[in-house]
């Protein structure tokens, strides 16, 4: 050993005795404890020199860096020593920092300089060369490993490889929620697979019993809610445990807002509204309640509060994408109200794009985004942004659902059918998706699977419970249930289902049409009448209303009396008092006792003169001024008995000759 070496050491020996490290390194923590990242950071940097560049003092600076949003420095420092081949945090954290400066390239590069996990891209091949620095390293760090190996595969849209990352992850720590949370909330698996995994986790080898009925509970609340939105969530052992977990837990934001998702999508959009209010006033700013609030504001309409909400949203986290999708849903509810209010749909278009960069794997956002086009009939542009949505959450069928709905806008019924057909294989209980594929069978003229569609959506919605009202939302079905009905001639059971849907809706006027239709085809004309007049009370221009009522009121002035309990038959004529006697010598003769007796073209002269005489203000002063030879003199009358009424039968006459006449008007005056 030379001179200088022996010298070098003294000195060190010497700092040794006068700075204590250990002291120094707890002043970096205690640092980033107080979110001190700056003062940490300093420290940080001359312990490492202090220290004679110790790997695990690196890494501190490294981790302060990042906690200072370094990203690049971070990694350029990890780097310069080598530090990600040796050892595995150091390894993690620089896969972090490239992953979060976007440097995905650099990520990939540094994760296939290990072994870990080459199955997943490169299966069977090994590389001899390479150092394993995990195969001691603890479940929980080689299971953040996978996840940010997830996320950068994720991040370059490889969503397949990401998957299987996390579902590693998940395999390797049970207790990696972010990982869990990454599968869940990016709808990478459909209802079965989220099901299928959770049952493949091994809760029994990683945790106690108690932690794991603990966890089977809170990631069961996580799973997709319109597979069964009736589902009662059950615990695996209905035991003392279990129960005591359950109401502990009850009161949980969280599990309150698992309550609240099941709600709206059972349609209960008021409930659903007051647990979500109830939730944000304890945690204003709930990540996970917001985007179920928002959905509940829109669905209610209820723009004010919609509109304050999204304010302060931006206002307070302008950079984060739930803001601007709530920006967004509030034009675009504005537009859904004011039909298409000029210029609306523009701003909301370019709010909920402006979601979408900030967050492109935001599917909501995309969702609404392609509701923008929709709600105008631009029927390309909506299906575009709906699969671009598809893409996204493969795991999801509402944006095959919403293709579907497209497709059949635009009288595409073959190809709506596959797309409501692979949103079924995704959720094959979901009561929206049966719905519209009874439609189908319906324009296909398939009525008797359309019924059992309806119905079988109904049964689901229903549950186990029977006679209880619908949410407005599922009025369309019941107008469906009574239009199949109605084609298979069950008009009693249609008129049923149509009532039912103006218990939920009472103000569509379509409902009435409906009705006033099935009344008609059963002959019940008066009532077809009401309903057709409601019909164009609620929407006058209303072509087909305005048709049918035409028709039935021509059907109820030929064939119905004109007031109730009316004779079918005029009675015969009878004289007040028997003096009163029509000349036999007169010319115009009324044979009162057989009508049938008198001629054609008698008959034909006689009620013209009738109908002149019956609106004359003096039947004998006009008659004596017209044809003197047809004056009709009666003996010996009082002057009360000068007028009697006139009632003639027409039943055995042409009907096309008589003229209606009011009794009021049709008397005779005597002289």
């Amino acid at each position: 050993m030379s001179h200088c070496d022996t010298d070098n050491n003294g000195v060190h020996n010497m700092l040794d005795e006068i700075i204590d490290l250990e002291n120094c390194r707890k002043l970096v923590k205690s640092y980033i404890d107080l979110h001190l990242y700056s003062a940490a950071l300093f420290w940080a940097d001359k312990v490492v020199s202090l220290s004679n560049e110790n790997p695990k003092d690196i890494c501190t600076l490294a981790q302060c860096m990042y906690l200072m949003k370094q990203y690049h420095r971070a990694a350029h420092l990890i780097k310069r020593y080598g530090l990600q081949k040796r050892d595995v945090m150091c390894h993690y954290l620089t896969v972090r920092c490239l992953l979060e400066a976007k440097e995905y390239n650099d990520a990939l590069q540094v994760i296939n300089e290990s072994e870990i996990c080459t199955n997943i891209t490169q299966a069977g091949i090994t590389f001899p060369d390479r150092m394993d620095i995990f195969h001691d390293a603890p479940k929980n760090v080689q299971s953040s490993i996978l996840y940010v190996k997830g996320r950068v595969y994720e991040a370059m849209d490889n969503r397949a490889v990401a998957t299987e990352c996390y579902k590693q992850a998940l395999q390797c720590d049970v207790y990696s929620y972010e990982a869990f949370e990454a599968l869940v909330q990016n709808q990478m698996l459909s209802a079965s697979e989220e099901r299928e995994l959770l049952e493949s986790l091994p809760f029994t080898e990683q945790c106690t019993e108690g932690e794991a009925e603990l966890l089977r509970l809170l990631y069961d609340s996580k799973l997709k809610k319109y597979q069964d939105p009736n589902r009662k969530q059950s615990l695996s052992k209905c035991n003392v445990m279990s129960i005591c977990l359950t109401n502990r837990l009850a009161h949980n934001l969280d599990m309150e807002v698992a309550k609240a998702e099941k709600l709206y999508y059972n349609c209960d959009y008021h409930q659903c509204f007051s647990l979500t209010e109830k939730i944000l006033k304890k945690d204003p700013y709930h990540n996970s309640c917001l985007p179920v609030h928002i959905a509940c504001l829109v669905e209610l309409k209820k723009t004010n509060a919609l509109f304050y909400l999204a304010h302060r949203l931006v206002d307070l986290y302008p950079e984060m994408a739930l803001a601007w999708f709530a920006v967004g849903c509030y034009y675009y509810t504005i537009v859904f109200i004011i039909c298409c209010t000029v210029g609306k749909s523009d701003q909301a278009r370019r709010y909920l794009a402006k979601a979408t960069v900030l967050d492109r794997l935001f599917g909501p956002a995309w969702l609404a985004y392609g509701h923008s086009f929709a709600v105008e009939n631009e029927h390309d542009q909506a299906m575009a942004a709906y699969f671009k949505a598809s893409q996204l959450m493969k795991g999801c069928h509402l944006p095959l659902l919403y293709i579907g709905l497209e497709c059949g806008l635009t009288n595409n019924l073959k190809l709506a059918d596959k797309f409501f057909q692979q949103a079924q294989g995704i959720a094959p209980n979901d009561p929206f998706v049966i719905h519209e594929m009874g439609v189908i069978c319906f324009y296909n003229l398939d009525y008797k699977n359309a019924e059992r569609l309806f119905k079988e959506a109904m049964k689901s919605i229903q549950g186990d419970l029977r006679n209880v009202i619908l949410p407005s939302k599922w009025e369309a079905l019941l107008n469906n249930l009574g239009h199949t009905c109605r084609k298979m001639k069950k008009y009693d059971e249609a008129l049923e289902y149509h009532q039912q849907a103006l218990v939920l809706d009472p103000l569509n006027p379509s409902t009435y049409s409906s009705i006033g239709f099935i009344h008609a085809l059963m002959g019940n004309i008066q009532e077809a009448v009401d309903a057709f007049h409601r019909a164009l009370g609620l929407r006058r221009d209303d072509t087909f209303t305005a048709t049918m009522l035409g028709y039935v009121m021509q059907q109820l002035i030929d064939e119905a009396p004109p007031y109730p309990d009316a004779p079918i038959e005029i009675p015969k004529y009878k004289s007040v008092e028997s003096e009163t006697r029509l000349p036999e010598d007169s010319e115009v003769r009324l044979s009162l006792e057989n009508p049938s007796n008198v001629g054609s073209s008698s008959s034909d002269q006689n009620i013209d003169k009738l109908r002149v005489n019956l609106f004359s203000g003096s039947w004998g002063e006009n008659s004596s001024k017209g044809e003197t030879s047809s004056t009709l003199q009666a003996s010996k009358l009082t002057e009360q008995q000068t007028r009697d009424v006139l009632v003639v039968n027409y039943s055995n006459g042409d009907s096309s000759e008589v003229e209606m006449l009011d009794s009021s008007t049709a008397h005779i005056e005597y002289n």
